[in-house]
């Protein structure tokens, strides 16, 4: 069986920066077991699957590791494949994902593709020894979302500079953990590191805007933000606070197209 793959560099003008995604738009659903095989050997953050029902689109998100509950960068690559090469006409698609619910990605006429995300729910809670030797830096805070911890640090100096420990990050629980400080030019910036995951730092993670942007929104008392994450490949982001739904936006662009066998 031959299918289609697309790699597209998201929340990206240009290729070689933002964060990498494979995407496969698939008339139906392979078993778990090769999706996640597929991943693997794209040895990419995510791969996205996609097939169409009804009026949305189902998708799922796969790590070289394992699968995961959303993801923002993969999303909003998938988008792109849809609106750019299977011509959907619509400026809104629906995605939907059985881990979680609906997800809708709109294009506007400035290139950017938005997607509309459910707000992550945070709690304070206290800090972690080893968390903190892992990153070998002290937070001002530390709190927990549903998959991911967030640590918020005094400057973005700090959260540059940092050197993690990945082997002791793998061994906590949960899917990650965001660092985060005010931004410089931005109004905020952030790192994303996933050993436990499989990926030791991932370079833009649309998913993790879904907690920073509702806790940023809360300290700084405003509803649009502007974000970036300063991996060494960098990505930028636009956000906006709606209560229970967080809005994320950034560009596209393709870098690979070609068909494996399955």
């Amino acid at each position: 069986m031959k299918q289609k793959i697309y790699q597209i560099d998201a929340f990206a003008d240009r290729v070689f920066s933002g964060n990498p995604a494979a995407v496969c738009i698939m008339d139906q659903w392979i078993e778990d077991g090769l999706m996640q095989q597929v991943a693997m050997e794209n040895n990419l953050a995510e791969t996205a699957f996609v097939v169409k029902n009804n009026d949305e689109y189902h998708i799922r998100w796969f790590t070289p590791a394992v699968e995961v509950d959303l993801c923002g960068h993969a999303t909003l690559a998938s988008a792109y494949v849809l609106f750019q090469y299977y011509k959907v006409a619509e400026q809104q698609i629906r995605f939907y994902s059985h881990r979680s619910g609906p997800l809708l990605v709109e294009k506007d006429d400035k290139g950017y593709l938005i997607m509309d995300f459910p707000t992550d729910e945070l709690t304070p809670i206290a800090p972690l020894p080893e968390l903190n030797a892992a990153l070998g830096k002290t937070p001002m805070d530390t709190l927990k979302g549903k998959t991911d911890y967030l640590l918020i640090y005094a400057s973005q100096k700090e959260v540059a500079d940092m050197q993690p420990n990945f082997f002791e990050l793998s061994r906590l629980d949960g899917r990650g953990v965001i660092v985060s400080a005010k931004g410089d030019e931005v109004d905020f910036v952030s790192r994303f590191f996933a050993p436990q995951s499989g990926i030791d730092e991932d370079p833009v993670t649309g998913s993790a805007h879904t907690t920073l942007t509702p806790y940023w929104s809360r300290q700084l008392n405003k509803t649009r933000l502007t974000a970036k994450q300063i991996s060494a490949r960098g990505g930028n982001l636009h956000c906006e606070y709606l209560g229970d739904r967080v809005k994320i936006s950034g560009k596209a662009a393709p870098y690979l197209i070609g068909e494996i066998e399955l």
